[in-house]
């Protein structure tokens, strides 16, 4: 029988027994947003629960590992203009985070790697992923999915350089995942004329209005062919795998340190 690693399908003896173990616990996150008329709104979600999946797969003959459901709702304001986004603000995040966070170190779990796929959540989850190790005394690895194997992305794609939204891209990954999720019809007519971008070095909030008129896509997802969308897949479970085997990620932050800060080590 082959291991289970999908902890909504496990028991809670099997999850205690392998919290005893000290297994690695996968979160993905994702979004629930709008891309473009092509994709389906759970387009980030669905890719970052099958990317922490299939890097869990791969090293599950040598390490314990768990991947929970991924948290579907990210920070998603800038999409609202199109339609069919559902989008957390910060504070509730970082709150969802940290009751997951308490809730695995009460279960007796001492390590967690998350797997994002939306970038609006990528500061935040910098920000979260600190303070919670710092509260909780684990390590705790924030990662987004196109980071990490971003020279071999850009080999695999034609027309862009990375990953952007609705694009080349992430119409590959469905293409390869389930090309009856993607509008195929709609393709021809999910092109936008983006604006130039901001300077380098500085911030501000802009809608997806602004960055993609009319069609909420950046890149050119008339590209995409499921041959891309399964070369990304195998580079970017190829970079998360060796991410989990990695002892150097996986180090105790200092309880002296905790400590220092006023807190109790867990």
């Amino acid at each position: 029988m082959p291991t289970e690693i999908r902890w909504d399908r496990m028991t809670g003896p099997e999850l205690k027994a392998l919290a005893a173990r000290d297994a690695l616990v996968i979160l993905p996150i994702g979004s629930l947003e709008q891309h473009g008329p092509h994709l389906p709104v759970w387009t980030d979600s669905a890719c970052a629960h099958e990317f922490a999946l299939r890097a869990a797969a791969a090293v599950a003959g040598e390490l314990p590992v768990a991947v929970l459901p991924p948290i579907w709702l990210g920070l998603s304001e800038h999409h609202l203009p199109f339609g069919g986004t559902i989008t957390l603000d910060h504070a509730t995040f970082q709150a969802v985070l940290r009751c997951v966070v308490r809730s695995l170190v009460a279960d007796g779990f001492r390590k967690l790697l998350i797997v994002n796929g939306h970038g609006g959540n990528i500061d935040p989850l910098a920000v979260a992923g600190r303070e919670l190790a710092v509260e909780f005394g684990i390590p705790i690895v924030t990662t987004t999915w196109p980071q990490v194997a971003s020279k071999e992305i850009a080999a695999i794609l034609t027309t862009q350089p990375g990953v952007q939204h609705a694009c080349e891209g992430e119409t590959s990954l469905w293409l390869a995942l389930d090309a009856a999720q993607v509008r195929q019809e709609k393709i021809a007519e999910s092109l936008s004329n983006p604006p130039p971008n901001p300077p380098a070095g500085f911030v501000r909030f802009y809608s997806f209005e602004e960055r993609a008129p009319r069609t909420g896509v950046r890149g050119d997802p008339r590209a995409a062919t499921a041959e891309k969308g399964e070369a990304i897949f195998a580079a970017v479970t190829k970079a998360l795998a060796a991410a989990m085997r990695d002892p150097v990620l996986w180090t105790t932050p200092d309880p002296v340190w905790n400590l220092g800060r006023g807190l109790k080590p867990q």
